[in-house]
């Protein structure tokens, strides 16, 4: 074990990941120091103020399988500040709503009987001719549901999130999202009306019920900052990270600007949770050409909230709606009330948050707040779920490089930077955006709890958190104690000697 007095560890970003490693590294006396360019912390999982009416970046359930998660979120809120939310979402498809998880009877109605008679033999052509070799999203979704269901449930919407089509879109965005679910799990738990399992344990995808903080999940990371900044770790907000300073073996210190001033922030270690290509794009010196050429070659979707006000007490019960229609550019439908009523000032009155999927700078990126809210409006209208009318106000936020996109070469690009970085064992990528990796946000917690242990001498993998179990089997009985003291549920992964 280092010695930890000799520790000072810096961590860029404010998001689940930073301010996990933060407090952990609290917990253990080490001294630390938080760089946030934004003037908000928590990242995407922030939650906005607009006139008292709270919203999320999308919205954060608070499920996981991982206890050190799940005690660290306990310890900081407390169990009186968590709401226990039964789940109700919806699936808009062809002017109808189908419960996901789907319902038999519900999903027989509004499909049809013959519709799906041929989902069911278009189900099992799949499993007698699979494609071999899976290497998209439409294969890997054809394989386990059928051409058919495919093309009704999944194609429209996945393309408008990602802007790209599904066939260009890596089978492993798929296999990590989607994991343990199937056309036969699928019907099985609309006819069972209960949680599947699988090998004992509840598929993510079909939770029913999930808790949820009463001020939505800013409050989490609003509280894990104070906490921090009343014991071993600085918090600089506005603080952006100009360069990254590195020689032969190490990083030794970051450029950083504070109100157009710069200074230098030196430490024993560097945690980053900035996205993986503005890391390599900001060392200095340069990296390797390969390296920067694999960054360029990265790419993400961004995301913005139109937030409108509704001047109606009860809208629709679902927590939030998946919008399968290519006729409107909405994604998905979120109603922050049914998340908790604390989230609306007014109970006569409901916010809705309208997801748009977008590329940083192209239409929907660039359009004014106002126009974007008159576009809200009026596909609420088109959908039948809000009279435009009914609507008085409303507030955007945008959210840059909010998904790592999963195409076919982010693969080989990120192994040729983890390949460049394993020369500085003092910088550890965490999180979503620091590791190019669709982590949910337990998952980008862990990547912080072990980069932490390993910062104090463990020798974690962080990057086998949350992929498939193909090497558990191979944990010792030492690293099942050890994984016992840090006390999670889900097996986590030492490093294994190539």
């Amino acid at each position: 074990m280092h010695d930890k007095r000799q520790k000072k560890v810096v961590i860029i970003g404010a998001g689940p990941a930073g301010l996990t490693a933060a407090y952990q590294l609290c917990k253990e006396g080490v001294p630390s120091v938080v760089l946030e360019k934004d003037d908000v912390v928590g990242g995407i999982s922030r939650t906005v103020n607009y006139k008292g009416y709270l919203f999320d970046i999308g919205g954060h359930r608070f499920f996981t399988k991982v206890k050190a998660v799940d005690d660290m979120w306990r310890e900081v809120l407390g169990e009186k500040r968590f709401l226990r939310r039964s789940r109700l979402s919806r699936i808009y498809y062809n002017k109808k709503f189908f419960f996901y998880p789907l319902k038999a009877t519900n999903a027989l109605l509004g499909l049809g009987l013959w519709n799906c008679i041929m989902m069911v033999a278009s189900y099992a052509k799949a499993q007698m001719f699979p494609t071999k070799t899976e290497i998209s999203f439409e294969d890997w979704i054809s394989n386990r549901f059928g051409k058919r269901l495919y093309n009704t449930f999944f194609k429209t919407y996945t393309e408008k999130v990602w802007g790209m089509p599904c066939s260009e879109i890596s089978a492993d965005w798929a296999a990590q999202r989607i994991k343990g679910l199937s056309l036969i799990a699928t019907i099985r738990n609309a006819l069972l009306a209960s949680q599947v399992k699988q090998k004992g344990e509840v598929i993510k995808t079909l939770i029913d019920a999930f808790d949820y903080p009463e001020k939505g999940p800013g409050m989490m990371w609003e509280m894990v900052a104070e906490e921090i900044q009343k014991r071993e770790s600085d918090l600089k907000m506005k603080s952006s990270v100009e360069k990254i300073l590195w020689k032969q073996g190490k990083v030794t210190a970051l450029e950083i600007e504070v109100d157009g001033e710069k200074e230098q922030v030196s430490g024993t270690d560097f945690i980053s949770s900035m996205p993986i290509q503005e890391l390599v794009r900001k060392m200095e010196p340069a990296p390797p050409q390969e390296v920067q050429e694999a960054a360029d070659k990265l790419g993400y979707r961004d995301f913005l909230t139109v937030s409108l006000i509704v001047n109606k007490a009860d809208l629709f019960k679902d927590n939030w709606i998946y919008i399968h229609d290519s006729d409107v550019k909405v994604g998905r439908i979120q109603n922050f009330k049914n998340w908790s009523p604390n989230m609306v000032p007014d109970p006569n009155k409901t916010c809705l948050g309208l997801e748009y999927f977008c590329f940083e700078g192209d239409g929907l990126w660039t359009m004014a707040d106002k126009d974007l809210i008159d576009l809200g409006s009026k596909e609420l209208g088109i959908l039948g779920l809000v009279d435009p009318n009914d609507i008085e106000d409303g507030a955007v936020v945008r959210m840059p490089k909010a998904y790592p996109v999963y195409d076919g070469v982010y693969v080989e690009a990120v192994d040729t930077i983890r390949e460049f970085l394993a020369g500085m064992p003092n910088l550890y990528l965490v999180g979503r955006n620091g590791m190019h990796k669709y982590n949910n946000q337990d998952h980008s917690m862990l990547t912080a709890m072990l980069s932490v242990k390993n910062i104090l001498g463990a020798n974690y993998d962080v990057w086998g958190v949350n992929v498939d179990n193909e090497y558990h089997e191979e944990m010792k009985e030492q690293d099942e104690r050890d994984l016992t003291l840090l006390g999670s549920t889900q097996p986590l992964v030492p490093k294994r000697i190539a």
